[in-house]
């Protein structure tokens, strides 16, 4: 990782598509800021563009309107300190958990001695060491997205992007996964971005958390939550108040489609488990 994590700032941010001849509007007027070195819980219904906006994050879509800036400057293809990982973890099968993990350094041709010592490390760090030589088929849904996990941190990042790497998983792993990207996120140098369906997710893990809209994807509130990342914080009446709060929004998001509850998650920004 680096020294310090990246700061993004999106700024009234527009995707759409074409589908069937027709233009579809993904994300309308999107703007939140993410903090260096924080985390960020992106939560809302499908189809509001939660996967669209770290696809536009990571350079891979460019928006038609509005602003992606990380560190100040305009998202670009290739940054080299941004890592995605996605839903289907994207290992290689064909290849062992070592050279998965050390798939990015070797394409970027880093020194040999360097690959083997990130390598090293974040396998460890994961607790993959001893499965270095095993191939994908041969590991848990929990373990792929340790080796996914792994290989992103590998390739020493500022900023992480998470598009549901945990929704495929029981509830333990799912846990598990959970602290062991608190621990990563001890040691600073990276800002985390994470998309999810999980209330609980979301408030256990974002510092920030923006819920939207669908059809187009809208920003109906951005909750602050100090509390996030504090091991004993599931079992707080505050954090049990923040999942109310979070349910009631989304349940307004769901039966209307719209952003009728922004007024009242605007009183909540400051101290979302009040």
């Amino acid at each position: 990782m680096q020294e310090t994590g990246a700061e993004v700032e999106i700024s009234n941010l527009s995707v759409s598509y074409q589908r069937n001849r027709e233009t579809v509007a993904a994300l309308s007027g999107v703007s939140f800021r993410v903090e260096a070195g924080t985390t960020c819980a992106v939560i809302g219904p499908s189809g509001c563009g939660k996967s669209t906006l770290l696809y536009v994050l990571a350079g891979l879509i460019r928006p038609q309107d509005g602003q992606s800036l990380i560190n100040g400057r305009e998202t670009q293809p290739g940054r080299r300190e941004t890592s995605l990982i996605l839903q289907d973890y994207g290992l290689l099968p064909w290849k062992t958990v070592w050279h998965n993990t050390i798939l990015g350094l070797v394409i970027r041709r880093e020194a040999a001695a360097a690959i083997r010592a990130a390598g090293e490390q974040v396998l460890r760090q994961m607790g993959l060491w001893e499965m270095r030589h095993r191939y994908p088929a041969q590991l848990s849904g929990g373990q792929r997205q340790r080796v996914a996990i792994a290989r992103s941190l590998a390739m020493r990042p500022d900023l992480l992007l998470m598009d549901e790497p945990f929704s495929s998983l029981d509830a333990l792993t799912r846990e598990s996964l959970q602290e062991a990207l608190l621990d990563i996120l001890q040691g600073g140098g990276l800002t985390v971005i994470l998309v999810t369906h999980s209330i609980e997710e979301a408030a256990y893990l974002g510092r920030r958390i923006v819920v939207l809209t669908p059809h187009p994807g809208r920003v109906t509130a951005v909750l602050e939550n100090p509390r996030a990342g504090d091991k004993h914080y599931r079992q707080t009446e505050q954090f049990f108040r923040l999942c109310r709060n979070l349910r009631r929004i989304l349940e307004g998001v769901y039966h209307t489609g719209t952003n009728e509850y922004t007024a009242r998650s605007a009183s909540t920004r400051r101290n979302a488990g009040r």
